[in-house]
């Protein structure tokens, strides 16, 4: 796929833009004034791969535990403001990575002025993030209901109340819970600016629907080549999201990341517990970062000749499975022991791969 290359932003030390690669974020649901809270769920956030944290800060008691937090995390620190520029001003005092706040809604000119300049001295990106449930009243009057142009023109509107001030240092997102709406929001975007975007399907739901409906929004624009950071937001544990956003840019071969587990659908002449071997196997791997492809698979029907790309793999039997590695068959293992087995040389492959670098 041929990426759209957008102007580069500097989060901290990480680009987000201009061809660098797609970034994973994520936002706490911790109470931000509850600083050890936070600041764990931030460090858990960064095992499981986030790149990015954004933090809500509703009043002046979160905006006072940013500097703390700040220096007890390694990801990029991302404040959340709605309405007030003075929680603004206090963030960059408090040196955070970036700011999401919308500046048609934080009142008068000289509140944008404050807001751009402070952030422009302190190097610090703004987000401009625009969801269809909240577009500005003078925009729906126009359309008469969320539709791609109007949130593009809404976008494009709070993108210029900064560019007046002298501030490009901007990423958009245009969201809506509609993935169809979403796409079709983010192509307009695409077209319109060459500002980085952030991409994602809003409210998406629980993890069941919810993540159904992030793969197919983000995935397809993704897929166009649309998509500089990304979130997968889903009602729950933001470490899930984390995990999926990771799949998502697996699935597309844009960025790898951890194990890859092949398994089959299993039918009848399946004679193992594969279900319950595939989870076994991909919870055990849920840990591990390097990149390794394990396949499960049901019978031999299914076995070495399908999955031959994969690293090392089981295909189940009567009772017996056939241990293979890039499609060479090893050895015939017992049921009962494949578990083991079949860990015991992503160990070895793992290890040596340890050894050469």
């Amino acid at each position: 796929m041929q990426r759209r290359i957008s102007r580069q932003i500097k989060l901290g030390g990480l680009s987000v833009g201009g061809g660098a690669p797609i970034t994973v974020q994520s936002m706490t649901n911790t109470k931000t004034h509850d600083a050890a809270a936070t600041i764990a769920q931030i460090n858990a956030l960064a095992d499981a791969g986030c790149d990015i944290v954004r933090v809500a800060v509703p009043d002046e008691r979160a905006a006072g535990t940013l500097s703390y937090i700040k220096q007890s995390i390694a990801l990029p620190l991302v404040a959340d403001i709605h309405f007030d520029y003075r929680l603004a001003l206090l963030v960059l005092d408090a040196g955070v990575d970036g700011l999401r706040i919308n500046p048609g809604n934080i009142g008068a000119e000289a509140n944008v002025r404050r807001v751009a300049d402070k952030a422009k001295t302190r190097g610090v990106p703004i987000r401009i993030g625009v969801n269809a449930g909240s577009l500005p009243a003078e925009v729906l009057r126009e359309y008469g209901r969320p539709c791609p142009e109007a949130l593009l023109e809404a976008a494009l509107k709070n993108a210029a109340l900064l560019e007046k001030q002298g501030f490009t240092d901007i990423k958009l997102s245009l969201k809506a819970h509609d993935a169809l709406l979403t796409i079709n929001a983010y192509k307009l975007a695409a077209a319109a600016t060459d500002y980085p975007l952030h991409i994602g399907v809003t409210e998406a739901g629980t993890p069941r629907s919810g993540l159904v409906k992030s793969a197919v929004g983000i995935g397809a624009l993704l897929a166009m080549g649309i998509g500089d950071t990304l979130r997968v937001s889903l009602t729950g544990d933001p470490l899930e999201e984390v995990k999926a956003g990771r799949e998502i840019l697996k699935a597309l071969g844009l960025r790898p990341y951890g194990p890859t587990v092949i398994a089959c659908p299993t039918c009848g002449r399946t004679e193992i517990d594969l279900e319950k071997l595939a989870l076994r196997v991909e919870d055990k791997l849920s840990g591990v970062k390097d990149t390794i492809t394990v396949a499960v698979m049901g019978c031999v029907v299914n076995g070495p000749g399908e999955a031959k790309e994969a690293d090392v793999g089981i295909a189940g039997g009567k009772g017996v499975g056939l241990l293979f590695k890039k499609g060479r068959v090893l050895r015939k293992v017992p049921e009962a022991a494949l578990f083991d087995e079949l860990l015991r040389e992503i160990d070895d492959i793992l290890c040596e791969r340890a050894k050469e670098q």
